[in-house]
């Protein structure tokens, strides 16, 4: 049987980690406002002021990103947008599952990569791509690796 490496485009890795993004951020958000919800006299106020509104939002989003990016990943090999984007994570070395260690690396990697790079390639309109890290990459749904 021949080898398939099916490397997934620029613009499919993209679309999954936006999907992603997108997933954690709506999930902050909705636990925020929920947090920040107060009824006055029958009048529902949410207040963006609280710390109890961010420090829900701040947990919902990281949560759900660990839970997507880990622990979803280490048993389906991809996250919510890596499933719907036909994408899946391996290890490098031998196309095998992903540990739980390289798993969380990964993860972190990918926060700092979105706080520290992408701001900068956007301000300087580079075209620099989305990197693998820690001994996994990202491959096609259907790839086979020897």
């Amino acid at each position: 049987m021949a080898d398939r490496q099916r490397t997934p485009t620029q613009t499919r890795r993209v679309t999954a980690a936006c999907l992603d993004a997108l997933l954690a951020l709506l999930c902050g958000l909705a636990a925020g406002a929920a947090a920040g919800v107060k009824v006055v006299d029958g009048v529902v106020e949410i207040r963006p002021q609280s710390p109890t509104v961010w420090t829900a939002a701040l947990g919902a989003a990281f949560g759900l990103s660990f839970l997507n990016h880990v622990l979803l990943t280490l048993t389906t090999r991809a996250s919510l947008g890596k499933l719907l984007t036909g994408v899946r994570v391996v290890r490098s070395s031998d196309g095998g599952r992903p540990t739980f260690l390289r798993l969380v690396g990964r993860w972190l990697f990918g926060l700092y990569w979105m706080v520290v790079f992408v701001p900068l390639h956007v301000a300087a309109d580079s075209d620099v791509k989305q990197q693998d890290a820690v001994g996994l990459r990202v491959v096609g749904r259907g790839a086979v690796l020897t």
